[in-house]
């Protein structure tokens, strides 16, 4: 028999019972892993940033999330301006609740937002900026700064990256002797004109000038005049905010020397429409391509994120997706989203990417955070543009292609 008094104790105990077990699961649910993406959707090198990172959360959370709990993307496009960045670096940590930032291919944006993530405690990760300055402080500073992490090469590193194939493809192939540095003024390409200063000469290649630009620049005809002046048999570029300009009036003007170096625009498969396939005979660095098995992961990653989207990734692109996985897998590893506790286990990374082995420089390295370089883990690639088309050409074990320039280039094995 039930009495009033042991049915009320029943169903107070019931209620009690169901509530508890609803309020965990609500809890569980509602605990995704919250990441902002920050970037310059409308940009050619930075709109694949968001997407590449929304595609690697929906993979996870096909696969039942980190321990269970989803992957959130929360994005915010800064319009290519720092001031917009840190407005919405400050709305991602303090309404929106982010455990991490994923940000910007814009060296001046990422060194804009990494005071703010040390005030904010909240790791930063860029997947396209490149000045040395964004490492450096960590090292010079790293209780303050160590919430940033430096996900792809340094400017010096590119600088290498750029030497050791244009040694292999300019002056082992093609004997070339000369080269003439144009590189727009930003913060990245600072340290990285350093950088090819010292190395090209290493490689055999004696630089006869060193042209730096306004990126507002749009007649680039007085650059190209100034240049073929010079008559070296290649330009060595470190161009990222422009792009589609020097190369619509490189061809335009039939400029006959052949451009190899950094051309972050150059890395999205729509810089070929961009430029009227004005981009054809163009060489730049990248860090993975569309028919480039960097690992077992590169090509799946670059078909999906055709099939979804309609086009190749630019190189921000495959970083961001891989930052996505690395950031989980951190998690995973700390068992929890606290920021002090993701740090150390983002230092301790070791995940095979789209770009190769990513592992963090240490607290002696004088690039702290930063991706290493070298054989075994991230070397680079040189593409090249060739009908309408971005083919692997260096190194020789992923090439899928030879040298090919337009008849305007004028290109002789010495």
């Amino acid at each position: 028999m039930i009495t009033r008094t042991s049915y009320k104790w029943s169903l107070r105990a019931l209620l009690a019972a169901t509530a508890l077990g609803l309020g965990a699961g609500t809890a569980f649910a509602a605990d995704p892993i919250k990441i902002g993406v920050i970037a310059e959707a409308q940009a050619i090198a930075g709109a694949s940033i968001p997407q590449a990172a929304q595609l690697a959360a929906d993979e996870i959370n096909a696969k039942g999330g980190v321990s269970g709990r989803m992957i959130e993307i929360v994005t915010y496009d800064n319009h290519s301006s720092s001031a917009d960045s840190v407005r919405a670096f400050q709305r991602a940590v303090n309404e929106d609740k982010v455990n991490a930032v994923i940000a910007s291919y814009i060296s001046e944006v990422v060194l804009a937002l990494e005071p703010w993530a040390s005030r904010l405690k909240t790791p930063l990760v860029t997947p396209g900026a490149a000045s040395n300055e964004i490492s450096k402080s960590v090292h010079s500073d790293y209780e303050k700064n160590k919430y940033t992490f430096h996900g792809y090469l340094t400017s010096a590193a590119l600088a290498l990256s750029v030497c050791d194939a244009a040694k292999d493809l300019l002056v082992d192939e093609k004997h070339m002797k000369t080269a003439v540095i144009m590189s727009e003024d930003a913060a990245w390409t600072k340290p990285l004109d350093v950088g090819y200063e010292e190395c090209l000469p290493k490689i055999g290649l004696k630089v006869l000038d060193h042209i730096r630009f306004s990126p507002d620049t749009t007649d680039f005809t007085p650059i190209f005049n100034k240049i073929e002046g010079a008559k070296p048999d290649v330009i060595i570029t470190g161009i990222s905010h422009v792009g589609v300009q020097p190369t619509v009036q490189w061809k335009n003007q039939q400029v006959p020397i052949p451009m190899l170096g950094i051309s972050s625009q150059a890395t999205n498969e729509t810089f070929g429409k961009d430029t009227n396939n004005a981009s054809d005979g163009v060489l730049y660095q990248g860090v993975s391509g569309p028919d480039v098995a960097v690992t077992p992961k590169s090509i799946p990653f670059a078909e999906a994120f055709k099939k979804k989207y309609g086009n190749y990734p630019s190189y921000a692109g495959y970083t961001s997706y891989d930052e996505v996985y690395y950031i989980a897998d951190a998690v995973k590893r700390a068992g929890s989203t606290g920021a002090d506790k993701l740090v150390t286990a983002l230092e301790g990374t070791d995940w095979q990417g789209t770009i190769g082995r990513i592992q963090f420089y240490g607290k002696d390295d004088p690039f702290t955070h930063s991706i290493k370089y070298g054989k075994g883990l991230i070397t680079g690639l040189m593409l090249q543009w060739q009908d309408g088309k971005q083919i692997s050409v260096w190194p020789a074990d992923v090439a899928k292609g030879k040298l090919k320039f337009p008849s305007f280039v004028k290109v002789t094995s010495n």
